[in-house]
Order: structure tokens, then C-alpha cells, then sequence
């Protein structure tokens, strides 16, 4: 049996990463949390399964996004010691980190709900023209905006490589073949350009192998960012399908 290897040639970096604030907002989201009654040991577990995710596929991971999860881990501490509110009213004074974390939550909702609309204007005022200046008639396309979040892609690279895990197929002696992104990206483009419907997410890891997903994945975020590809999904948080052809295009 043959098995290529993948070649992890450079890192990553993501523009749609916003921060933790907004990573933390999507898993509230996902999981249905009351936001001013988080819960300090299930928020953490998720945070630092997406970090770790990031980490693997060895993305720019700012340094911010490990300050919050050392926050959520003290936080996470914290709520599992005994509850000596009642014996200490010292202890009682001191304010539940979760109430500031809420805070920031909140705060950073808002303004992200305000550049959204501000953004709607925006495209509504775009409207009012009848064709853009002469000078960009000629202009190239840009990148276009995902249709899913760059959590929802991690979200989505998660299940996949836990259901990787439970199908793991026999070891064998295995001849070795170095592959780079670059090489996955135009096999990738290649699969879906002959596709004659979108294809699932998942489709497109066949290999059980940690370099070959990394790069694959890598490969994929490479094409979106390059507005060769589109991913959707049909709702919140359901099955990615990927097919050729940028939003833009």
C-alpha cells in the first residue's frame, strides 16, 4: 500500500480570526448558552479544543487567544472549589470573573452587531450608483467573504478528525511521497471543478493520516482565501459542502 506525504511548507495566517471575544461568542452560540450564566467548565473545555486545533494546524494563533484561555482555566479552577460563601464574607465581596467575562461579552456583541449594520448601510449607499468609477471597471476581483466562519471550518475539522480516529485502518509497510499544499490545492481544485454537485466537507479528507488532513485543510482555507472555492452550509452549525468557484465569480 502507498501512502504520500504531505509537506507542511508554511503557516497559515487567517484574517478571519477576530479575536477570542468572537470565538467565544461562537461557541455560546453553538452550544446555547445563556451568556450571563456561562458555564465556567463546559466554555472552557470547547475554547481550548479550538486553540488546540489551531495549534495543530499550526496557525497564527495570537498571543491573545492564549491569554483568555489561561482566564477561562482559572476560571474553570475556580469553580470547582468548595463554595465557602457562607463562612467568609470576604469571599462573598469577591466579583465572579465569569461577571466580567459577561461584560466584555456583551460589550464586544454590541459592537459587532453595530459594524454589521454598518456594513449593511454601507451596501445599501453602494446601491445609489448606477456602475462603480471608470478606474475600477478593470479591476481585478478581490478575496471574497467566507460564507462560514473560519469556527465553523475548525468546528467541521474537529468531527471529522475524531470520526478519522475510530476508523483507523491497519498499520503497513508504506512507501513515502512528499506533497505540498500547493500540490493538494490543485488536486482539491481539480475534484471540484469535475464535480458536477458540491461535495461534502468531509469527502475531501480520505486519508487517516494527521500530515495529510493538516495540509488538506490548509489547502482548503488557501482556496478560499484566494476566492477559488466556496464553502456553505445549509443552516447554523450544519454539514459544510465546498464547491468550485468563488463568491465573486
Amino acid at each position: 500500500m502507498e501512502n504520500r506525504r504531505y509537506v507542511m511548507e508554511y503557516k497559515v495566517k487567517i484574517d478571519s480570526f477576530e479575536g477570542p471575544l468572537d470565538l467565544l461568542l461562537h461557541l455560546i452560540n453553538k452550544l446555547e448558552i445563556d451568556i450571563y450564566d456561562i458555564p465556567a467548565a463546559e466554555i472552557t473545555n470547547q475554547y481550548l479544543m479550538y486553540v488546540n486545533t489551531m495549534q495543530q494546524l499550526e496557525l497564527d494563533v495570537a498571543s491573545e487567544y492564549l491569554v483568555m484561555a489561561a482566564t477561562l482555566i482559572a476560571m474553570k479552577s475556580r469553580s470547582l472549589l468548595p463554595d465557602h460563601s457562607s463562612e467568609d464574607d470576604e469571599f462573598m465581596e469577591e466579583e465572579d470573573p465569569r461577571e466580567e467575562l459577561t461584560r466584555r461579552l456583551i460589550e464586544y456583541k454590541k459592537y459587532k452587531e453595530a459594524a454589521v449594520k454598518l456594513q449593511e448601510l454601507e451596501e445599501e449607499r453602494a446601491k445609489l450608483f448606477s456602475r462603480p468609477p471608470a478606474d475600477m471597471l478593470f479591476a481585478q476581483a478581490g478575496e471574497g467573504p467566507l460564507n462560514v466562519s473560519i469556527y465553523d471550518m475548525l468546528g467541521a475539522f474537529q468531527k471529522m478528525t475524531r470520526r478519522k480516529k475510530l476508523a483507523v485502518p491497519r498499520q503497513t509497510t508504506i512507501r513515502r511521497e512528499e506533497i505540498s499544499v500547493e500540490t493538494r490545492m490543485k488536486s482539491l481544485m481539480n475534484k471540484l471543478t469535475k464535480a458536477k454537485e458540491p461535495i461534502l466537507f468531509e469527502d475531501l479528507f480520505q486519508s487517516h493520516e494527521k500530515e495529510e488532513l493538516v495540509v488538506s485543510f490548509l489547502a482548503i482555507l488557501e482556496l478560499m482565501k484566494q476566492n477559488e472555492i466556496t464553502v456553505t452550509q445549509n443552516g447554523n452549525f450544519s454539514s459544510l459542502y465546498v464547491m468550485s468557484g468563488g463568491k465573486n465569480k
